[in-house]
């Protein structure tokens, strides 16, 4: 059953002659199947209050209204947002104002000399019909557009090329990017690897769809974002292919998943350091009480000797499980409140004669306002010494050697990012970095960055490592902002 005759259909008839609204409404009466309430209104303003408050189901207006028309009223009231149908009225045929009053927004245009009850019952339920279809449709668009506008994750629509067309809020802060920006660039303009970018768009433009494909991204200020992308090819009503994606953020999720696994390793080799230890110190002191006794009882002096090099060793290796044991538990600190900038300063004048002999150009980008942290000085230092200690030793066969250390205040951290120019970290080591008792030195112990590490989460910080082999890497350590 058609919508106006369910219900009372609300009619405004607007025309500056009260005869042709009498003629008109007459008609509309004349309907055997629907019930109708007419109103008049008889002047321009009038009656665009009363479709800018949506008054009514239909309207119809004649084209002549005074010293304006009906396609002036027609065009400010669709600016107004009314969405119920416009019927234009006119005393004689006009093909030029049809096209244009049709063009603007009206449901149908009508020749008052050519009006009776049949067709107006026909034009009022086509309108109504196709009213409630649009108003539909436009329901579900806004209920699409919120959830595109507010999805906390990356929506956005491109042409075939890629390049951007449409994106909602979350895109410009992933990116880092304003919509103007945005709207002149392609995706693969934001991705760290060029050549998955050119397989993305080859892949794409194949027809075929592209789900939870990882890549990393490079915002605006340089920082990379590891993102899941979801895309698929649609087709608009021209027949034209256009790409609609969706980039889900998973750094934090990345990051967590990294830190976690670091503490995991940090805690099973704990549990294995702590075995070792008691069985490899029992025999130990043994061994040293032994030597000890064989000392005082014998005093033959070549013996002294021998005894003395069991006992220099025993004490060596004492002190190896000592350092294993401190690696691997955490860390234990007392902390008091004091700038970052002022512990990096008393970290880079310890270090200044290593910088020196090897011939490190040192630079330093160091934000001026202070940025107040919590920490165990002493502890800290330690930490910060050893990142250093390996950017200098990475850079040995470096002519251009340069160290770079830059300290700012984000999100509620205290940033510090030390660079070096040197060989850069393998990924297959990248994976073991922090892992006690991994090294790549000859003769190192690998508990450094291990003990580091330690220190930095028992400050309720971390770690980032960022690194190219050939040119160098980027230890970011973040540790959390204090305020009085």
């Amino acid at each position: 059953m058609s919508p106006f005759l369910q219900k009372t259909t609300r009619i405004l008839i607007v025309d500056d002659d009260e005869d042709d609204f009498f003629i008109t409404s007459q008609y509309i009466l004349d309907i055997e199947e629907g019930k109708f309430y007419i109103e008049w209104a008889k002047q321009f303003n009038e009656a665009l209050e009363l479709m800018r408050d949506h008054a009514f189901d239909i309207y119809f207006i004649d084209y002549r209204l005074g010293a304006k028309t009906g396609v002036e009223l027609l065009q400010l009231a669709i600016e107004a947002k009314c969405e119920e149908p416009i019927i234009l009225l006119t005393g004689k045929g006009n093909r030029e104002i049809d096209r244009l009053a049709m063009k603007i927004g009206a449901f149908d245009y009508l020749v008052k000399s050519e009006l009776n009850t049949e067709k107006l019952e026909r034009t009022i339920r086509y309108a109504l019909e196709r009213s409630s279809y649009i108003n539909a449709i436009r329901k579900n668009e806004r209920k699409f557009r919120n959830i595109f506008e507010q999805s906390l994750d990356a929506v956005f629509i491109t042409d075939i090329n890629l390049q951007f067309r449409e994106l909602n809020k979350a895109s410009n802060e992933l990116f880092g990017y304003s919509s103007e920006t945005l709207l002149l660039m392609h995706l693969p303009d934001l991705l760290e690897d060029q050549l998955l970018g050119e397989r993305l768009k080859h892949y794409l433009e194949s027809g075929q769809d592209v789900n939870d494909l990882e890549m990393d991204i490079i915002t605006a200020s340089g920082d990379k974002r590891t993102c899941i992308l979801s895309a698929t090819v649609e087709t608009d009503l021209e027949g034209k292919h256009y790409i609609q994606g969706l980039l889900h953020d998973i750094s934090n999720l990345k990051k967590t998943e990294w830190l976690t696994l670091q503490a995991e390793k940090l805690a099973a080799t704990g549990r294995l350091v702590r075995t070792l230890a008691h069985e490899v110190r029992n025999p130990l002191n043994n061994i040293t009480l032994s030597a000890d006794q064989l000392l005082q009882e014998n005093t033959d002096q070549e013996a002294g000797v021998y005894m003395d090099v069991i006992r220099r060793n025993a004490q060596r290796i004492s002190n190896i499980i000592t350092q294993l044991l401190n690696s691997s538990r955490q860390a234990e600190i007392e902390v008091i409140a004091g700038t970052i900038q002022l512990l990096l300063e008393e970290v880079l004048a310890e270090a200044a004669d290593s910088i020196t002999l090897k011939e490190v150009a040192l630079v330093k980008l160091i934000q001026e306002g202070p940025l107040t942290i919590l920490s165990d000085h002493h502890k800290l230092k330690i930490a910060f010494m050893n990142i250093i200690v390996n950017a200098i030793e990475a850079m040995n066969d470096k002519n251009d050697a340069k160290l770079m250390i830059r300290v700012s205040g984000k999100n509620g951290y205290a940033i510090t990012e030390i660079t070096d120019n040197g060989c850069g970290i393998s990924p297959e080591s990248m994976g073991r970095l922090f892992e006690p008792y991994y090294t790549s030195k000859r003769n190192g112990m690998g508990l450094g960055l291990a003990s580091t590490m330690n220190i930095i989460q028992s400050h309720k910080g971390f770690i980032e490592v960022n690194s190219e082999v050939g040119r160098g890497t980027t230890f970011s350590v973040y540790l959390p902002l204090h305020e009085e």
